[in-house]
């Protein structure tokens, strides 16, 4: 199929979802979610999910796909997020694919690696460890046997460190020797930008306010209800969610709400220099510190990429 679609990436709180919707006002945009949390129904506060009047004023794509008791691979967005591009070319608009799920963009952008299925045996075994010895030791233990694994993830990055975990232990290969799969081509060109907020210290800022304006708009409330709603538990990837996990912990009495307000921040921040690595890992993506060149970049090969009246 002919056609480009768009990739506009970025760390957390960083504007990228209000520039969508900016370049939305003026181009035939159809916004597909690149965002992890965005897929679970009834998570809404703590995902920063798209407001019904902006989903109204812009078609939004691959947004509350599955109950958060359910998981959500990679793999599984990588096929909706391919069908979504192809139905939004197909009706002769622009594909944004926006969002800050980066193993979600690379799975889209490089295919999916050969890696074996889950284990809940072996799964289970690996968080009971955890659950002993800490997630900074387990990190540890995977530097043992995968250093190139543990040099991308935090110490308490625990799904992820978990998974490689499982990987190494079911194959007895490091996971970083099995993610060698060649770039899977795509039905369409791609191409890709992110916003790379230069003054750290002012995302930070809009990173603490941000979770302060999700804790005043009801995120506490919002997990209490999925609690009741649902039969959750604490290691469900919906739960894993930066926010959620703290939010959890705070209905379970681990700390008051003050200490929620701080590990909540701290994770987000975490979670936004995680992202940043990403970002600059990849050579395909053309990054930019300023939104308005952004924007104006972004407006420039969105527009290019129409047809001629």
């Amino acid at each position: 199929m002919n056609g480009t679609a768009f990739a506009l990436l970025g760390p957390t709180a960083s504007g990228k979802s209000q520039l969508a919707l900016r370049l939305a006002d003026d181009l035939p945009l159809e916004i597909v979610s690149v965002d992890s949390g965005q897929v679970y129904r009834g998570m809404d506060i703590g995902t920063a999910k798209p407001t019904y009047a902006e989903r109204a004023r812009v078609p939004h794509h691959l947004i509350d796909l599955v109950e958060p008791t359910e998981a959500y691979s990679a793999g599984r967005f990588r096929d909706d997020a391919i069908a979504a591009v192809r139905s939004i070319l197909a009706r002769g608009r622009v594909p944004l694919l926006v969002g800050g799920a980066m193993l979600y963009y690379r799975a889209l952008a490089h295919g999916l690696d050969a890696l074996p299925a889950a284990e809940p045996r072996l799964r289970a075994a690996i968080v009971r460890e955890a659950a002993t010895k800490g997630w900074p030791a387990m990190h540890a233990a995977l530097a043992r046997v995968d250093p190139a694994s543990a040099r991308r993830l935090a110490p308490n990055d625990a799904q992820r460190i978990e998974r490689a975990l499982e990987v190494y232990r079911a194959t007895g290969k490091p996971l970083s020797a099995l993610q060698t799969a060649a770039r899977a081509a795509l039905p369409f060109r791609l191409a890709s930008f992110a916003l790379m907020p230069g003054d750290r210290a002012a995302l930070h800022a809009r990173i603490a306010a941000r979770f302060d304006a999700m804790l005043e708009a009801g995120l506490v409330e919002e997990v209490r209800a999925l609690r009741r709603r649902h039969a959750l538990h604490a290691g469900l990837p919906s739960m894993r969610c930066v926010g959620y996990r703290q939010v959890w912990s705070h209905l379970d009495g681990a700390y008051d709400r003050g200490t929620l307000r701080e590990k909540g921040v701290a994770a987000t921040r975490q979670l936004a220099k995680r992202q940043l690595t990403w970002l600059r890992s990849l050579p395909e993506v053309e990054l930019c510190e300023d939104t308005d060149r952004l924007a104006a970049r972004l407006r420039e090969r969105l527009s290019a990429s129409q047809p001629a009246a």
